[in-house]
């Protein structure tokens, strides 16, 4: 019965009383599938009036399966774009959208005028048909997600059963054909090799093979043999291959070669490991339906993954198991060897038992039969040694003699025979040991080594020997033997009683030794009580040499104070005390006697020993107990304070007060040789406290205070202090600076003018050096003079000064005069003249126009030869000056024994002139002296007007200072004008 269309309701739709939509309820309610949904609602919209057709557009395809044409595709997918009912050009068509399912219902009209109708009339069953089918894609989805994780189940087993495998100890075979049955659970496997590559020496072995068709092609070969194969290109180039033998051909680069039977469908995945690859695993289907997937080719690649870890893990435990065995190997041989090392040891260990006891026997107090007996005990424990002796030679080496012989085959103990060819014999002349037994015993004595006499007893079936040296000498023999066949000697043997022998004759040789001693220190008791008396005698005598070698060790021949060494001892214990009491102060007064040498060598040795003994007695005068006075070396003298007063305690027991009376002392007059000489010295000052530490420090702090007073002018006291020490710390950087000042012509003249005292006309220069250095400024002679001269740069520099301040001097035009200072060293050079005049000459200045200024020093040695140099030079036309008149001895002789030109007194009388005293009397005499002698007279060190004016008034001729001129470099103008007094 033909369906009839739906009648319309009030709204145009159909109601729940047509009888096609009750049909098409029944018809989705009772749908299985998707596909009767789809059937269901493609035959309820044609059921419709004026529907020519109808089909529905799903995911899983139409009912039909008949794809959609491209304008219904488009037309589809509006209508689910817009959500909304969409039609065709013509009106003809249809698009319907089922939006929860995705789907589009495709309606065909018979009239070509389709309008709103159908998708009204199909409303309420295309809600219901969305419904279903969305119902359906869930189901559908949860299938195949129910399928994805069985199949991941499915690996997951599978490579639990690859690692269960590999840790497995099956052997490998086994293992393989396990991964080949997981293998085959998973995809057709059927025919499945695996190859392993060493890619250190480019050789392939194959592991597993299983073919239904071919039988394994090679056990190992290299790489080279399957060149350009299926299984070569997959092992070189590291990627799966999948597909026919011309799709492969399409994948890699070169010619592909054919190995064994072809097959529909091939693939080959590499192992690969850290980048590397390490072998593969192939698969292959001689089935034409059977094709190998992506999925596949995905799942191979990551059981090869997998694969690979068994691999090594499985190789890893064969190596393990093999190291095991060759470990265990090893340590059964370690073990053996420690044993035998065991063994070893405990022989040693009774050997150096043996031995101990035997040295204990030599030194224990038993007679001789006693130690024999004691020593034959100890060998016994090492060997058998039941027949055994001791046998020596006789003094005079004729006879063998027996000091111990034990053998129970022998009824009577030889005591002594003579020398024969017997076994011992052979050992003494050979002077090596014997091991022999009866057969070689025969042989030897077929060798006429031994000689077979009757009588000898029973003979041993093992005979050992072994020599006994004292030093390099044979001195007898220790044996055993054996007269059982069942008991023999062998090399360990011999090497046990050969160490046994070696402590025998030391132990023999100590005992004989220990007689002699005693023989020995019979006799010397003897001697002893003899020498007794006569030792206690020299004893005495010696005693008393030391007590004066003492007494000459620690004290002076000349003077008889104490030395050096005995300050340094007294230095030290007075130290030690005031680290005890840091409160406590001692000091050091290092004196040096000023000149000694030009008395010594003016009034001979004898004289200056005379002169060193008083300087001593006057010293001993100026201390207290327990002070001590000592003689260090040549004019040196050391005085040591124990214990001194602050600087505001005592006046008198100050060291500063104490030097003072040493020098009043020392300056009184005394008379030597018939001469009357007012000696004069210079002290240095160090006070001791608990920072000190050693006795050398002390000294070599009042040295430098001494050096330092010495430099200030001699004839007075200086303290030590921080800046000397400094001072003597920068004395080597002074040096090195010097030098590079030479280098850097740093050094010049500097000029200050002699001036007429009565018209202030300038009449001559003096040349001064000074020093520009480039961090100080201008440096004074001074600072640096003393640094020069004794590091041997002082000639050098002199010379320099002498040169430019000549030949700044030749180019004045005037008559002014130069005075250069010479030092004593330069007249007593051999061509001091002839270099200065030489000089004179290169320089232009006129000889008449220089001045040499010496010092009265420069007179004391070698004064002949002083003069005659002197002499030369006033014959050239070079006048001569005597510097610093009045501070040294001021003998009146110089003045007309040698050719001086010039006088010029020391600033020292300047100063105390119109001062209560004798000096203007002094200056006035001098004056006169010189006028008396034709010679100029020039004061130094005029630095006041009052100066100026009472040199004037004692008609003082010329003069210099600060007042008439400071010092300026050469090529300045040195004016002369009024100054405050400063120091040169």
């Amino acid at each position: 019965m033909p369906h009839r269309p739906p009648q319309p309701a009030s709204n145009g739709a159909p109601t729940h009383d047509d009888p096609i939509v009750e049909d098409w309820r029944a018809l989705l309610l009772d749908a299985g599938n998707p596909g009767e949904v789809i059937a269901a609602v493609e035959r309820t919209a044609r059921s419709l009036p004026n529907v020519r057709g109808a089909r529905l557009l799903w995911e899983l395809g139409d009912a039909h399966h008949r794809p959609a044409d491209a304008n219904e595709q488009a037309l589809a997918d509006a209508a689910l774009t817009d959500a909304r009912l969409q039609a065709s050009d013509g009106g003809h068509l249809l698009a319907i959208a089922l939006p929860a399912s995705t789907a589009v219902l495709l309606v065909e009209s018979g009239d070509g005028d389709a309008g709103d109708a159908p998708r009204d009339a199909l409303a309420p069953v295309l809600r219901v048909a969305d419904r279903e089918l969305q119902r359906h894609n869930r189901m559908g989805e949860l299938e195949r997600e129910v399928r994805r994780l069985e199949h991941s189940e499915q690996i997951q087993r599978a490579l639990f059963a690859i690692s269960q495998l590999s840790g497995s100890d099956r052997d490998m075979s086994e293992v393989l054909r396990g991964i080949h049955a997981i293998v085959g659970s998973l995809m057709y496997a059927e025919n499945l090799f695996i190859v392993q590559r060493d890619p250190s020496l480019d050789t392939i072995r194959m592991l597993y093979f299983v073919d239904v068709q071919d039988p394994p092609p090679f056990d190992e070969v290299p790489c080279d043999d399957i060149r350009h194969s299926k299984t070569w290109y997959l092992l070189r180039g590291g990627k799966a291959l999948r597909g026919t033998h011309e799709r492969v051909r399409a994948q890699v680069d070169g010619p592909l070669r054919m190995v064994g039977t072809d097959s529909p469908d091939w693939l080959g995945v590499p192992v690969l490991g850290e980048g590397v690859v390490h072998g593969a695993i192939v698969v292959q289907s001689y089935q034409p339906g059977v094709r190998y997937s992506e999925a596949d080719q995905t799942l191979l690649e990551f059981v090869a993954s997998h694969i690979l870890s068994a691999l090594e893990r499985k190789r890893s435990s064969e190596l393990l198991e093999h190291n095991v065995k060759l470990r265990t190997q090893e340590l059964a041989q370690a073990n053996c060897d420690l044993q035998l090392e065991v063994a070893e040891r405990q022989r040693a260990e009774r050997l150096q038992t043996a031995l101990f006891q035997i040295a204990q026997l030599a030194s224990d107090d038993i007679d001789r039969d006693a130690f024999h007996a004691g020593i034959h005990a100890v060998v016994g424990q090492l060997l058998n040694a039941e027949n055994f002796f001791i046998a020596l030679l006789s003094d005079d080496r004729a006879r063998l003699e027996f000091p111990y012989y034990a053998d129970p085959h022998r009824d009577d103990r030889p005591m002594h025979r003579p020398l024969a060819r017997g076994l011992s014999e052979y050992v003494l002349r050979h002077r090596r040991p014997l091991l022999a037994n009866r057969d070689q015993v025969t042989e030897l004595e077929r060798q006429g080594e031994l000689e077979n006499r009757p009588g000898q007893g029973l003979p041993s079936e093992c005979w050992l020997g072994v020599p006994l040296f004292s030093g390099d000498t044979v001195v007898g023999l220790v044996a055993v033997q054996s007269y059982d066949p069942a008991i023999g000697y062998g090399p360990a043997d011999q090497e046990l009683l050969g160490f046994v022998a070696s402590q025998i004759a030391n132990s023999l040789h100590r005992r004989r030794s220990a007689q002699f001693q005693q023989q020995a220190y019979a006799q010397l008791e003897e001697r002893v009580a003899e020498r007794t008396l006569e030792l206690r005698r020299q004893i005495r005598e010696r005693e008393q040499i030391q007590r004066q070698l003492q007494h000459e060790v620690m004290h002076d021949a000349l003077t008889g104070l104490p030395n050096r060494g005995q300050l340094h001892e007294r230095i030290e214990a007075v130290l030690e005390r005031l680290r005890d009491e840091p409160s406590r102060r001692c000091a050091l007064l290092y004196l040096d006697v000023d000149r000694f040498k030009v008395i010594n060598d003016n009034l001979g040795h004898l004289a200056g020993d005379e002169f060193l003994r008083e300087i001593a007695r006057r010293l001993q005068s100026c201390v207290r107990k327990p002070d001590l006075v000592a003689r260090l070396s040549g004019d040196e003298f050391g005085i040591l304070l124990e214990h001194v007063a602050p600087d505001d305690g005592d006046a008198g027991t100050t060291p500063s007060a104490v030097a003072q009376r040493v020098l009043d002392v020392l300056t009184e007059p005394m008379r030597i040789a018939g001469r009357m000489l007012e000696p004069s010295a210079s002290i240095g000052i160090a006070i001791g406290d608990a920072r000190y530490t050693q006795a050398d420090e002390l000294v070599r702090d009042a040295d430098s205070a001494l050096y330092r007073a010495k430099g200030l002018g001699r004839k007075r006291w200086h303290l030590f202090d921080e800046s000397l020490q400094r001072f003597a710390v920068d004395v080597l950087a002074i040096e090195a600076e010097l030098r590079e000042a030479m280098l850097q012509d740093q050094l010049e003249p500097y000029l200050q003018p002699i001036v007429r005292l009565d018209d202030g006309q300038v009449v001559g220069h003096e040349a001064l050096v000074r020093w520009n250095h480039p961090q100080r400024g201008v440096l004074a002679p001074g600072d640096f003079l003393q640094v020069a001269e004794d590091s041997g740069l002082v000639d050098a520099i002199d010379w320099r000064i002498f040169k430019r301040s000549m030949t700044h001097a030749a180019a004045l035009d005037d008559d002014t005069y130069l005075t250069i200072n010479v030092a004593p060293r330069h007249l007593h050079g051999e061509d001091f003249a002839r270099r200065l005049l030489g000089l004179l000459s290169r320089t232009g200045l006129a000889p008449s126009r220089l001045v040499i200024e010496v010092t009265e020093g420069s007179f004391l040695d070698d004064s002949g030869c002083v003069r005659n140099l002197l002499e030369q030079l006033q014959d050239a036309g070079v006048g001569v000056a005597l510097d610093d008149f009045g501070t040294g001895y001021s003998s009146l002789s110089y003045l007309h024994a040698f050719p001086l030109r010039m006088i010029k007194i020391d600033r020292t009388f300047l100063a105390a002139l119109g001062k209560p005293g004798n000096c203007a009397a002094v200056v006035s005499a001098v004056i006169a002296l010189a006028r008396a002698l034709g010679m100029a007279v020039v004061a130094e060190g005029i630095e006041t007007q009052e100066q100026h004016r009472l040199l004037l008034g004692l008609g003082c001729g010329f003069g210099q200072g600060y007042l008439l001129g400071r010092p300026a470099p050469v090529g300045r103008d040195v004016p002369g004008r009024p100054v405050a007094a400063e120091e040169p």
